[in-house]
């Protein structure tokens, strides 16, 4: 059965999101969350501020569908680099690869990890990423020790202290860490969970 075309209406509301959100990323990578303006975001998104409340409530809905869009964004990269790998430190060693090169995209270590902590609250940003990159790791984890290439180690927190070295190693080649080194750093911890008599 064929996928119905959008409707004109559908493609212009489509397009309308589409120039808000991009108008909103810039705005913030250009001066931060709290300098963006609801002004200025119409301005350069070229649409009526009535466009923008009706299809966001205010700004930080607005920026919260941007965090969305990145964080799904980095997921499905960390998918395409791991697939066909499930269950073993390759896979969680190439997802971490495909966190860390995708976060250093389009601003998104600063959208993720600086802004929305503070503008939508720790709660709210792990809600997210809890959709995105960190259940995909909890998946990865879990299949691994499973699969028993892995230490059987409890799964909420390795999965969140995991989390938080990808997070830190983002920020860090962020700020000018050469990102070769921080990788070789991150692999080597990633094999330390192996088990001696798994596959790696």
């Amino acid at each position: 059965m064929q996928e119905k075309s959008p409707t004109p209406n559908q493609d212009r509301s489509d397009k309308t999101r589409a120039a808000l959100k991009a108008a909103m990323r810039d705005l913030v990578l250009d001066n931060g969350y709290a300098a963006a303006g609801t002004p200025a975001i119409v301005k350069k998104a070229g649409v009526t501020r009535g466009a923008l409340y009706h299809h966001f409530s205010d700004k930080r809905e607005l920026f919260s569908a941007v965090v969305e869009e990145d964080c799904k964004a980095v997921a499905d990269e960390i998918t395409a680099r791991s697939s066909g790998k499930r269950g073993t430190l390759t896979a969680l060693k190439s997802g971490a690869d495909a966190f860390i090169s995708a976060m250093a995209e389009n601003g998104r270590t600063r959208i993720i990890l600086i802004e929305a902590p503070s503008v939508l609250g720790r709660e709210e940003i792990a809600s997210i990423e809890n959709r995105y990159s960190r259940g995909l790791l909890r998946e990865g984890l879990a299949a691994a020790i499973d699969a028993g290439v892995m230490e059987k180690l409890p799964i909420a927190p390795l999965n969140e202290l995991l989390s938080a070295m990808f997070d830190s190693a983002s920020l860090n080649i962020e700020n000018g860490m050469p990102e070769n080194e921080v990788l070789a750093v991150v692999h080597r911890i990633i094999n330390g969970l192996k088990r001696q008599s798994g596959k790696p």
